[in-house]
C-alpha cells in the first residue's frame, strides 16, 4: 500500500459514486483512502433523493484530525455543497496542507440531475479553492459554468480549458464524455502544455460515479509520485476498464467495477 489520499467528498448509499467510489478506486489502485464526509446522500442507480450536510465544523474536524496524525500525499475533493464548507476546507488547506498535491472535482449536479453545489456557492469555489488546485476535472457542464460561457464544440475546447486556467489552477483536465460522438476526448491543459487523451465511447447506461472514480484515480497516482500526465493517463484506463466490465446493478445509470484490478 503507497500514497496516502485525504478525500472530502459527500456519501452514496448507493456505493457507485461520492466517497465510496473515491475509496474503492484509491485501494484497488494500492492507495490508503482516508475522508473527511461533507454529506450524507439518500441513492441509488435512479437518482439523488435526500441530502443531509454535515456540520461546517465537522467537516474541518475530519480533515484536521486525520492530516496530524496519518497525514496526506494529496487531497481529493468532490462534493462540498455549500459556501461556507468550501471556505472551511479551504482553510484547513492553509492551516495544515501546505505543500500537499490538490485534486478538485468541481461536483455540481448529479448524474440523475440533482443540484449538489448551491448556485451561490459557485463563486466561492472559483475564487476560494480553485486557485488552490494542483488539477480541476471539471466535465463540460461544470466547466461552461466555471468559465460563464458555453465550449462551443471540441474546437473551443482548449480555449474553455485555458479560460479556467486563469482561475488559478496549475492544471485543468477538462473532460469530454458530455460531448455528441463516437470518441471521447479529453484534454489536460497546464503551463507546460496540452496533452489530449482520446478513446472510443462505450455505449451503456453503467457511468454512475465516473467523475468521483477519475479524479480519485488521479489522486492516488499523485499520491505514488506519479507525473500529472503519467496519473491521468493510467486513471483513464482504471476508469475505462472499469465502465467495461460494469456489474450492472440497478435499473437507472448503474456503478462501475471498481475492483477489476484485484484478482480473487
Amino acid at each position: 500500500m503507497q500514497g496516502r489520499v485525504l478525500i472530502v467528498a459527500g456519501s452514496d448509499s448507493g456505493g457507485g459514486a461520492g466517497i465510496q467510489a473515491d475509496i474503492k478506486a484509491v485501494t484497488a489502485l494500492g492507495g490508503y483512502a482516508a475522508t473527511a464526509v461533507t454529506a450524507l446522500t439518500a441513492q441509488n442507480t435512479q437518482g439523488v433523493f435526500g441530502i443531509h450536510d454535515v456540520p461546517v465544523e465537522f467537516i474541518s474536524q475530519q480533515m484536521e484530525l486525520v492530516l496530524d496524525d496519518i497525514g496526506a500525499d494529496c487531497i481529493k475533493f468532490g462534493m462540498l455543497g455549500q459556501p461556507e464548507v468550501i471556505e472551511a476546507v479551504a482553510g484547513v488547506l492553509d492551516a495544515k496542507a501546505a505543500g500537499i498535491p490538490v485534486v478538485l472535482d468541481p461536483v455540481m449536479i448529479a448524474k440523475g440531475g440533482a443540484q449538489l453545489l448551491v448556485p451561490e456557492a459557485v463563486e466561492t469555489l472559483k475564487s476560494v479553492l480553485v486557485p488552490l488546485a494542483t488539477v480541476i476535472t471539471p466535465n463540460l457542464p461544470e466547466a461552461e459554468s466555471l468559465a460563464g460561457h458555453a465550449e462551443g464544440g471540441l474546437d473551443g475546447a482548449e480555449a474553455l480549458a485555458r479560460d479556467l486556467l486563469a482561475l488559478g489552477p496549475k492544471a485543468v483536465l477538462l473532460k469530454g464524455g458530455h460531448r455528441d460522438g463516437g470518441e471521447v476526448v479529453d484534454l489536460l491543459v497546464s503551463g507546460d502544455g496540452v496533452a489530449r487523451f482520446a478513446g472510443p465511447r462505450i455505449d451503456t447506461p453503467n457511468t454512475h460515479g465516473t467523475g468521483c472514480t477519475l479524479a480519485s484515480a488521479i489522486a492516488a497516482g499523485i499520491a505514488q509520485g506519479l507525473e500529472l500526465e503519467a496519473a491521468v493517463a493510467r486513471a483513464r484506463d482504471y476508469v475505462i476498464e472499469a465502465i467495461r466490465t460494469a456489474p450492472g446493478f440497478g435499473s437507472g445509470h448503474g456503478p462501475l467495477n471498481h475492483g477489476h484490478t484485484v484478482s480473487a
